[in-house]
Order: structure tokens, then sequence, then C-alpha cells
């Protein structure tokens, strides 16, 4: 009964959260401040959490939305730059030549050059690239938005050269001594297991995940199509399949036999050089154009300050290479500076901002700020200026520009990000109480009993939502859901795979991401809506998960014996 209450009062933020945005349809500029408020007082007032510790959490949010913002902004300069030079102009032109269909472009874009930059880099770069990429390319901002979100999910799982797995779940397992013991009894040594969870998670992800691109074109087509029909998005349903599998039959190769680090890179890069040819061949494409209304037609809301505003005769002579040559930039240095062996990672992490111990609490600070994609960004736009020939004018303009797009954002991060970090740290209280996102998972695997592994994905997504990262769901549970598994005699490996997956699917609706990619097209107050338009692909990647995983988490001796014979040769 006790553990119900807590359970129930730690549910509150969330819910905050999601009946302002979704079902009162307040914009999240009114939202997120009262979600703060809520959250803080429940740390305060039930959790016992010293003033202290919610004070050092706040700080601690508002240094990582300036990590945010400096993303975003990046992400507009260089879009502005291109627009300015006349590069944008130039694509556009290139992708109407591979194919006119505003279907088979978004699938292009987001779903297969977004996975090549979420595994190149992580924190938001797809969306935050691709959506004003496809406003500028003459997309509506609200439709950017939605299916770059739904589309930020399967390569999630290995974005960031692997990092959600390989550092989000080892520090959630490595060397914790019920792990190491349970591990020894399998005969696995650490290593081998990983890797086995490596495996789950590139085939039960990649299952799930060949249908993102479907549901990506449906929801185009419903939602801002002049006809509102999920058949339009249906037609192309055999491409899309397509695209789908190009990615993660590549993806799942890669996580088996190469490991975390490099499946979505890889699958990303492996799936543009099929699709591409395959579209400009016409393979699988309905004969028949699908293209939005025009755009004095368009519904109010649908767009942002950004806006499609090209001139195509600007720079005409810029080649369709030199045209994505910042865009492959960008690609290249994310993954250059996400390799270990390379010394570019060590450069850009040296300089930090290190503050131990805020106001005498176990919370720090701790930035690498050269070292996020929004330096990779503003040091592309700089080599932009020369590789286009541009005039100082025009940049100064793209400079100031996208600095004004970040003011109302600025506002919602920092409170979104502050109620995110209080809820995580509220594990620091005098109640001696489990933090509220623990305490919402014991519940919630309390209720589930043995059938505990269905329901495992969505503690993962939790996880994102409040946290804002795969990485750090996977951090906050992976311990958690070992731990359950364990006491229900259901696979480890399995239930962690899931968690993995979980925190990818979670990454749709996570409120910073949404405000972010919302913020680099200029929209606001449609947080809510952008929400409620991804929460059917987001029960689809759940629900699916939950079975497959209930399915698989049944211990087999086979499996095992397969699978260890696999890592070791």
């Amino acid at each position: 009964m006790e553990l119900a209450v807590y359970c129930l009062l730690a549910l509150a933020p969330i819910v905050t959260v999601f009946l302002l945005l979704v079902i009162a349809r307040r914009s999240a500029k009114q939202a997120m401040p009262i979600a703060y408020l809520v959250t803080a007082a429940i740390a305060l007032l039930i959790w016992q959490v010293p003033f202290t510790v919610v004070m050092a959490s706040t700080l601690q949010g508002l240094v990582m939305a300036a990590e945010i913002l400096y993303i975003i902004f990046g992400a507009i300069l260089l879009l502005n730059i291109l627009r300015a030079s006349g590069a944008i102009a130039t694509i556009r032109r290139g992708l109407l030549a591979i194919s006119p269909d505003r279907r088979i472009q978004a699938i292009i874009i987001v779903w297969l050059f977004g996975s090549f930059l979420e595994g190149a880099s992580g924190f938001g770069t797809p969306a935050a690239v691709c959506s004003p990429l496809l406003v500028a390319l003459g997309f509506p901002a609200l439709a950017a938005v939605t299916i770059a979100l739904i589309a930020n999910s399967t390569a999630v799982v290995f974005g960031a050269v692997g990092i959600p797995v390989s550092l989000g779940i080892n520090t959630g397992l490595e060397g914790v001594a019920i792990v190491t013991n349970h591990i020894a009894e399998q005969g696995f040594t650490y290593a081998e297991y990983f890797k086995f969870i490596v495996m789950r998670v590139g085939v039960l992800n990649s299952i799930i995940g060949t249908l993102i691109p479907l549901f990506m074109v449906c929801t185009l087509t419903r939602y801002y199509g002049e006809r509102k029909s999920w058949r339009e998005g249906l037609a192309v349903g055999w491409f899309a399949l397509f695209a789908g599998f190009a990615f993660t039959i590549p993806s799942t190769l890669t996580a088996i036999f190469l490991g975390a680090e490099f499946p979505s890179l890889i699958g990303g890069l492996v799936g543009l050089a099929i699709v591409i040819p395959a579209a400009q061949k016409h393979f699988l494409i309905p004969k028949q154009v699908w293209d939005f209304p025009p755009a004095d037609t368009w519904s109010e809301g649908w767009s942002g300050s950004l806006t499609a505003d090209i001139n195509n005769d600007v720079r005409s002579d810029l080649s369709l290479m030199k045209a994505w040559t910042p865009y492959v930039l960008v690609g290249l240095f994310l993954m250059f500076s996400r390799l270990p062996f390379l010394p570019f990672q060590a450069f850009l992490k040296a300089p930090k901002l290190n503050l131990p111990s805020l106001f005498g609490t176990a919370i720090a600070i701790n930035s690498q700020p050269l070292y996020l994609p929004g330096t990779i960004f503003v040091f592309v736009a700089m080599l932009t200026y020369f590789l286009h020939r541009m005039q100082r004018k025009a940049t100064l303009k793209a400079t100031s520009d996208a600095v004004s797009t970040l003011a109302g954002t600025a506002l919602v991060l920092a409170a979104a990000v502050p109620m995110a970090r209080v809820f995580i740290n509220s594990g620091f209280n005098e109640a001696d109480l489990a933090s509220m996102p623990v305490t919402l998972a014991d519940g919630v695997a309390s209720l589930a009993g043995s059938s505990y592994p269905f329901f495992a994905p969505i503690i993962g997504a939790m996880g994102s939502f409040i946290a804002g990262s795969a990485t750090v769901s996977n951090m906050m549970f992976s311990l958690f859901q070992f731990g359950v598994a364990t006491k229900i005699g259901a696979s480890a490996v399995v239930v962690t795979a899931l968690q993995a997956i979980g925190a990818a699917a979670g990454n749709m609706i996570c409120v910073s991401n949404v405000v972010a990619a919302s913020a680099t097209v200029g929209l606001n107050g449609c947080e809510g809506l952008i929400i409620r338009r991804v929460l059917l692909p987001l029960t689809y990647y759940l629900v699916v998960a939950g079975i497959l995983g209930a399915i698989a988490a049944v211990p087999s001796a086979l499996v095992t014996s397969v699978a260890k014979g696999i890592i070791i040769n």
C-alpha cells in the first residue's frame, strides 16, 4: 500500500506534463514551469529532499539547457548559412531529381540521413538538422518536426557511436556484485554477456524499427495531406519497407559482428547507398506523386517562423556536391570526434566546466562545451562561408536570425531540464526513499509480476521522457531491469535489451527533444499537438517490443549456446 502511494506521487510530475501539454493543450512555456514547481514541491515535502539538493539540481539543469540551446543555435546557423549561399536551393533541385514525391524525400532525409547523423552524434542532432532542412525544402514546419521525432527512435539505440548502450548500460551493470555473480553462474565473462545484450538489442530493435518509415509517411499523409488519408501513405508501403530493411539489416549485422559502436552509422550509410539509386530508378514508387496542398491553404499552426523562402535563382552555379558538402562534413566531423582512437575526441573534451559538490551536495556539473555537436555545426558554418564564397552581410544576418530564434525556447528549456534533474536527483533525500523514477519502476514491477518483460520497454521510455536522454534512462534503470528479471526467472539479457529499446522509443515524446526540434523551425506552443501525433508510433514501438520481449525473455539454453558460439567465434 505504501509503495502504491509513493508510486502515484512520483507519477504526478509526468501526469502534470501530459495533462497540460496533451490534454489541456497548453504551450510548453505554460506547462513546464508548472511541472517544475510540482516536482520541486513533491521532492521537498514528500521525499524530504534538502533544499540545497533542489537548488543544485536546478542549476545542473540550467547548464544542460544551455548545452541544448548551443546545439540548436549551431543547427539553425548552418541552415541559415546554406540558405543564404544558395546551397538549399541546389539541394532542393537535387532531391526533386531523385523524386518529387514528398514521402520519398522524407524517407531519404529523415529516416536514412537522420539515422546516419544519430549514429555519428546523438544529442538530438538528427531532428535539429533534418527538421529545418525539410522546411527549407517546402515541408510544413509541424510536419517536419513530427516525422523527425518519429524517425528519431530506431537509430537512437546505437546512437552517438553506441553511447546509450556502451556507456548507459555498462554504467548500470558493470562491476555490480549481483550482476557479476549471475553472469558467472551462466558461464559468461562480463564482456561476453554484454555482447549478448548488444545482439539482442540489435535484433529486437530492428524487427520493430523496420516499420517506422511506414509510420512516418502515413502520419505525413494523414495529418498534412489535402485528403487527410492514411491510404496515401500506405501507397508507398513497399518502398517504405524496402527503406526500413535497407537500414535495419546492415544495422543488425553490425551489432552482431562488430558491436555497439557503429550499427546506426553503418545502417544509415548503407541505406543511403541502396535507397537513393533505387528511388532514382523509381523502384517500388507509385506513379502518382504526392505533395502537400498549396502553402496558402495550410492550416493555422503548420508553419513556424522558419519558412521555405528559397530563391532558386541564387547561386544556380553551385554544384550539388558542393551544396551537400557542409552536411557531409557535419557527419564526418561528428564521427571523427566520437572515435576514441583518434586525437580529436581528447582535444575537444579538454576544455571543461567542472563544478563538483554544488551547494555542498553530491550533485556536480560536468560540461565539455567544445565536445557538443553545436561546435561542429558552428565550425562547418564557418568553413561554408569560405567554401561557398559568401558575402559578409549575408553571414551576419544568418547569425543574428539564429540567435533571435532561441528566445522562447530558452524559457521552456530553463524549466523543463531542471524539472527532470530534480526528479532524477530525488534519491538524495532524508526520507530514506528511492528516487522518484526508481519508485515508479518498483511500482510497475510489483504490479506486473511474472508478466513484467512486457512492461520493461515502458520503463525505458519513461526514463527518456523524464531525463531527455536514452543514455541517462539506461544508466538509471539497467540495474533495476536486470534485478527484476533475475527475481522472476526471466532472461536478464532480454529484459535489459528491452530497457534500451524502450529508452530509444521514448525519445519521440521527450519534452526537451520536442522543444528543441520545434525551435529549429520556429514553432512555438505546438508541443502538445506534436506529442499527440507521435503517440501512435510510440505505442506501436512499446507494445511490439513488449510482446517480442515477453516471448524472448523465457530462458533458452539453446539460444544462449548459439549466442555464445557467435561471440567466441
